[in-house]
């Protein structure tokens, strides 16, 4: 039996991607297919989403004409060189790799369509941020099949291959940099008496709002600061503290050394 989609790969980015076609509808359990070489993986994913699985890539390919990529970057190679798997022509593979090119993706699967995918942590709860880039032969049609399936888990972008580097500093990386924003303001709520269950979930619902704020109300973000600070209070005192820190400028950097990182890593 044929299927609508198949995952090369069953990690926890290949599983969230999985969990959300289902529970958004767009594929049912019946339509998709993964294949992984741990019988335990395999084990946890057929029981946990009524999936069809495999043991290897060649036994998946030949089962659909939708592919997503979903290994570690060191295992790419030996997929298509050791194993010999052979995705051709009429195929569409969607590689979720990180530092995997269109190029890259090219000496492999040369007759097949491609998208290269930036993910993010977030896609595990359904609320990731995710940048997209296709190759020419990606037709209007297939792109927003594509994006139909990349919204199951979250906000996702098509943009040019060459801003694929800034896609990871501002969504692939960034969620690391917000739970350390969450933990030190929670560190501060502990120290004036919260308990750090209570102090962990004050912040990052906070961090949830304002997040939900600048997406629904489309107002800048400064804007919404400005709202909240009111005149003489107690708001503007930590604004004014964490600009004397370089808060702007300590973010800013960070960001900018991940995508220069992810730009060497494009290249190797």
């Amino acid at each position: 039996m044929s299927k609508s989609i198949g995952f090369i790969g069953a990690g926890k980015m290949a599983e969230a991607l999985i969990g959300g076609l289902i529970a958004k509808g767009v594929f049912a359990k019946e339509d998709i297919c993964a294949c992984a070489p741990s019988e335990k993986t395999r084990k946890h994913i057929a029981s946990e989403y009524g999936i069809e699985m495999y043991q290897t890539a060649k036994e998946l390919v030949g089962k659909t004409d939708l592919i997503v990529l979903a290994v570690k970057p060191k295992n790419v190679d030996g997929l298509f060189t050791e194993e010999g798997v052979v995705i051709g022509e009429g195929k569409t593979v969607i590689s979720i790799v990180a530092g995997l090119t269109l190029s890259k993706m090219d000496s492999y699967v040369p007759d097949a369509k491609k998208i290269r995918v930036m993910p993010n942590h977030c896609c595990m709860v359904l609320e990731g941020a995710m940048g997209y880039t296709c190759d020419p032969t990606v037709k209007d049609s297939d792109k927003k099949k594509i994006a139909k399936i990349l919204s199951a888990v979250g906000l996702a972008v098509e943009v040019p291959e060459s801003q694929m580097d800034a896609v990871t500093g501002i969504a692939g990386s960034s969620p690391a940099f917000m739970y350390m924003v969450i933990d030190a303001m929670a560190d501060a709520g502990v120290l004036n008496g919260l308990k750090r269950d209570q102090a962990v979930q004050l912040a990052a619902q906070s961090m949830l709002g304002a997040a939900k704020m600048v997406l629904e109300t489309g107002k800048h973000p400064d804007q919404l600061r400005d709202e909240v600070c009111s005149p003489g209070g107690t708001t503007i005192v930590g604004v004014k503290i964490l600009e004397d820190l370089g808060l702007r400028s300590a973010m800013s950097s960070a960001v900018d050394g991940t995508i220069e990182k992810s730009r060497q890593m494009s290249q190797q």
